[in-house]
């Protein structure tokens, strides 16, 4: 895998990271918790370290609806204790 490869697969992974934000109701929670940057980061690098990138992508795709993420989100803890700040 070249780097250019690797890095267009970190883009598409943290995209995903932040459609699930979005679909879960949690984006603006994220981005107001104390420490966000390095929350962020970590939720991100879960993200990443995922197998289920294609899973996840469908997933976001077909889900109208949803109060919480699939089995398989590496972030579905952090997710939970986000919605439970709003």
């Amino acid at each position: 895998m070249s780097f250019l490869e690797y890095l267009i697969g970190v883009d598409a992974r943290t995209a995903l990271m932040e459609r699930m934000m979005q679909k879960m109701g949690v984006d603006r929670q994220l981005k107001v918790v104390a420490d966000h940057a390095a929350v962020t980061s970590r939720a991100g690098d879960r993200c990443r370290s995922c197998g289920h990138q294609d899973e996840c992508a469908v997933w976001l795709d077909e889900t109208e609806d949803a109060d919480h993420p699939p089995a398989y989100c590496r972030n579905s803890d952090l997710i939970a204790r986000l919605q439970s700040l709003r």
